[in-house]
């Protein structure tokens, strides 16, 4: 019955461990899922930051060179003239050549240079371009054409060849100073006229993005698993406490609280179901019904204290002197009853003698240091298989065994009287 007990439990308290961990692993799930997005995000601005800083780099240092219309830089061996331009060769008078550097030409040497040392470079392009040098790839395509839709810039992340490249395009607004070159292609002041598209590697900061991430991942998991422990340990721990509370309650239910025997409602609870065992295993059933002698006198000449130590003390003989199967509980006042199930007339006798000698030659001491003796009459009721027939009238044994009682009674007390 107790394992019966424990296991139905132990499938109570399952779902609500159960919920309260998923509580838990969606609160914690969420903490660091929000986590995970805020460091991403903060990840993708500062990329996005950077791109937007190396473009506007480059379009101040285009302005600067537009402004000037151009800038001429000594032509040195091996250095080839821009050939999109017109007459870009200057001779001084001192001999030297120097050639015009325009603001796409310089962009891209900037971009040659930049892409050697810092891993990044810079795009010009658009869809009509005077250099075929300067044709757009898919994304910058892509970015053209949504800028003419209105869009303010465009970025992504590409893979390439196992490397990550950021990417960012934003447009060129045709200004004054670019007309020299661009008015012959129908272009006006405000006029999109194509893009300055950055590339620059992020490998590195991905991986330390994945690195993060699964650090995040291994940090949720201890902290999922700290709480659920200790949530774990403190359902266990209230579980063990309410099962503790719920035995006490059983116990203080179905007990005596002055004698520790079982009280009147678990016995008949117990009788019931001894009752049917006995019909269906056809076993014999005894009761046993017992009363202290001049209980009344007890209480009047010593007082109440000691009534309740000579209850106390009866109690214990019957506990002590019966068999495993048996019951014994309080009936009443100062009657017990006791259940044996599975005995003869022989055994029925034998129990309840004992059980009277024993309270017959048992000293009680009083508060004022006196002894007192106390006496039961016992009566007994047996009912053997055929008796029993097909109902096991439990009320109809206990009357049998109680008008026994009063037999013995009224036969002088101390004695012991047995139906049929």
């Amino acid at each position: 019955m107790k394992n019966k007990k424990s296991f139905t439990e132990t499938v109570l308290w399952r779902p609500f461990t159960l919920n309260i961990s998923l509580v838990l692993l969606v609160f914690i799930f969420g903490i660091f899922i929000g986590i995970f997005i805020r460091n991403k995000k903060l990840m993708e601005q500062s990329m996005l930051v950077s791109a937007r800083s190396y473009f506007q780099n480059i379009v101040i240092t285009r302005r600067w060179n537009a402004g000037y219309g151009g800038v001429f830089v000594e032509k040195k061996k091996g250095m080839v003239s821009n050939p999109y331009l017109e007459n870009p060769d200057i001779r001084t008078v001192d001999g030297k050549t120097y050639t015009m550097k325009n603001p796409a030409l310089m962009t891209r040497e900037i971009s040659e240079i930049a892409g050697k040392s810092d891993g990044f470079t810079f795009h010009i392009t658009s869809l009509k371009p005077l250099n075929p040098g300067n044709a757009a790839d898919e994304f910058e395509t892509r970015s053209l054409r949504s800028f003419e839709k209105g869009a303010a810039e465009i970025y992504t992340v590409e893979r390439d060849e196992g490397r990550y490249y950021y990417r960012y395009m934003a447009p060129l607004v045709t200004e004054k100073a670019c007309l020299v070159c661009h008015a012959k292609q129908g272009y006006r002041e405000g006029d999109i006229r194509g893009g300055i598209s950055v590339r620059f590697d992020i490998t590195d900061t991905e991986k330390e993005m994945g690195l993060y991430n699964v650090i995040i991942a291994g940090a949720g998991i201890i902290t999922f698993g700290v709480l659920f422990g200790i949530i774990f340990l403190l359902t266990r721990k209230l579980m063990k406490k309410l099962t503790m509370a719920r035995v006490e309650i059983e116990k203080l239910a179905m007990t005596d609280e002055l004698t520790g025997l079982y009280n009147r409602r678990y016995f008949f609870t117990r009788f019931a179901q001894e009752c049917d065992r006995a019909l269906r295993y056809n076993k014999n059933i005894c009761v046993i019904m017992m009363d202290l002698d001049d209980f009344k006198h007890v209480n009047d000449t010593y007082g109440h204290m000691t009534g309740d130590r000579v209850l106390r003390k009866i109690g214990s003989l019957l506990m002590a002197n019966r068999r495993a199967s048996d019951l014994v509980a309080r009936y009443g006042g100062e009657e017990f009853i006791e259940l044996i199930p599975e005995t003869d007339r022989q055994g029925a006798l034998r129990t309840a003698e004992k059980i009277r000698a024993m309270a017959e030659n048992e000293r009680i001491e009083t508060d004022d240091g006196n002894e007192i003796r106390c006496t039961l009459s016992i009566g007994v009721a047996l009912y053997s298989v055929g008796e029993l027939e097909d109902a096991c009238d439990n009320e109809e044994i206990i009357r049998k065994a109680d008008e026994m009682l009063y037999m013995a009674k009224n036969a002088g007390k101390n004695r012991v009287m047995i139906y049929p």
